[in-house]
């Protein structure tokens, strides 16, 4: 019977206890994903590394030894302990460039001439060719290379367990084929819903044939994990019921994102900011992360557009700064805020010690979730480090897990998507008014450290090796 563990009471004493065993154990760890390549998915799996050392798990990772990937972030680096062996696979996908090029649905210059329709149609037919034979998405094509060196490593070195963190869901399917010739247990960690990504992901495949061969591989995944692991607790639920339909006998565990302290030694600013009238200085909100369907900013540019409706001479005192990759459609929006008094300033990507920096200089941090269906089970992996920074947090969310974990500490701050004038009135009061905005119940924020939640995944992989679960 399919289960959800209950997360453990203790945590930093369970590294007394593991230590006192004597025997360490050793952790595969199959990431695509992982430094020095960038983006907040890597954040999960390398804090698991980092920290799993401390609750008497060593750590090997198989990772891409050359990733297709747009970003890199070496100041990643530092989070990887010395001991960690970092086996790498090379992978047969083109560079990254070309892949958005083949995915990309516009053309940058317009043309009627029948060889720019040629190449058109031509570039059509092999984007959809790719996407339904490149299953379940383009990393499949890391899988040959990466199960040899997978199978290598097992064959040479004694692991106890492997963990795959998702997406990729490649990952999963790579990692399930481990577990079927070692017989060692698997936990599948997903960080997004496969079926939530399929469905929202940008220029993924939508057709019937596509689905039935994604439903398959994630049958097939399923049914050899012996725990799955995810990042809110409607999700693991989901996850749990989806496995069960599947026929498995999975448990699962919901092991939220979280924050490393470690990564705000070097701030600029204290993790409390001393808040000072409006009027002295520019009031200055900051938004981390990608801008795409899941994440839209249209609703705050209706709250923004009904202020310079009302006080437009306010909007000088606003500053807006968006970090991160930014969809066409999303920009577009954000070039209306150009029409208003604001000042908006944005970067496509900068090493995430820096967007630390940045988030501390805020005034109030922006957390956008769209309502659409499934976004009432996702808590997007900056929350947390929004938290620890404590600068106040204006959330666009719907209802949902997001939405009662900022009611806990920011619950003046949140709003859903048609509550326009809701979000205006609280940007005409932030720039109009002092304000000393402070965090409710500061010390439960404590449970979100990445190091509590390494001891949480420890707690598993130690019940699955046991047989205890």
């Amino acid at each position: 019977m399919s289960t959800i563990i209950s997360r453990p009471t203790e945590s930093s004493d369970s590294r007394d206890h593991i230590s006192s065993e004597g025997t360490r154990k050793r952790l595969l760890l199959v990431s695509y994903h992982f430094p020095p390549v960038g983006g907040a998915g890597v954040q999960r799996p390398v804090k698991f590394v980092k920290y799993l050392r401390q609750f008497g798990w060593d750590v090997s990772v198989l990772m891409a030894a050359n990733p297709s990937v747009p970003v890199f972030d070496n100041s990643l680096l530092v989070d990887i302990p010395e001991e960690t062996n970092l086996v790498k696979a090379r992978t047969w996908e083109p560079d990254y460039s070309l892949k958005q090029n083949m995915a990309s649905k516009k053309q940058h210059h317009q043309s009627t001439s029948l060889l720019s329709s040629m190449k058109s149609g031509c570039r059509k037919i092999a984007r959809s060719a790719a996407g339904l034979l490149l299953q379940p998405d383009s990393q499949i094509l890391w899988y040959p290379n990466a199960l040899k060196a997978g199978k290598k490593l097992l064959n040479e070195m004694p692991h106890d367990a492997i963990l795959a963190t998702a997406p990729p869901y490649s990952n999963l399917i790579l990692a399930s084929k481990l577990k079927r010739i070692s017989g060692l247990p698997l936990i599948v960690d997903f960080r997004d819903e496969w079926d939530l990504s399929s469905k929202y992901l940008e220029n993924h495949q939508q057709d019937r044939i596509s689905h039935l061969i994604q439903t398959r591989l994630q049958k097939s995944v399923m049914q050899q994990a012996d725990a799955i692991v995810a990042t809110t607790k409607a999700s693991t639920q989901r996850l749990l019921d989806r496995a069960h339909q599947f026929g498995t006998d999975a448990v699962a565990r919901c092991i939220y994102n979280g924050f490393d302290m470690d990564d705000f030694d070097h701030l600029d600013q204290p993790l409390q900011k001393t808040h000072h009238p409006a009027a002295q200085k520019r009031f200055r909100i900051v938004y981390t992360g990608t801008l795409w369907n899941l994440t839209t900013v249209e609703p705050l540019i209706h709250a923004i557009e009904a202020v310079h409706q009302s006080q437009p001479e306010i909007l000088k005192n606003l500053e807006l700064q968006f970090i991160g990759r930014k969809t066409p459609e999303q920009q577009a929006l954000l070039e209306r805020i150009r029409q208003t008094a604001c000042t908006l300033l944005t970067e496509e990507y900068c090493a995430h010690h820096e967007a630390l920096k940045k988030m501390a200089n805020a005034d109030a941090l922006c957390l956008l979730l769209s309502d659409v269906e499934g976004a009432d089970r996702v808590a997007p992996a900056k929350l947390f480090e929004y938290l620890a920074i404590q600068r106040e947090i204006l959330s666009i969310t719907p209802a949902g897990e997001t939405a009662e974990i900022l009611g806990s500490f920011w619950p003046a701050s949140n709003f859903r998507a048609d509550n326009i004038a809701g979000m205006a009135t609280w940007l005409t009061e932030r720039l109009t008014e002092t304000h000393d905005a402070c965090i409710s119940q500061p010390e439960q924020i404590d449970q979100f450290k990445r190091e509590y939640q390494a001891g949480q995944l420890a707690d598993l992989l130690n019940q699955l090796v046991n047989n205890t679960v």
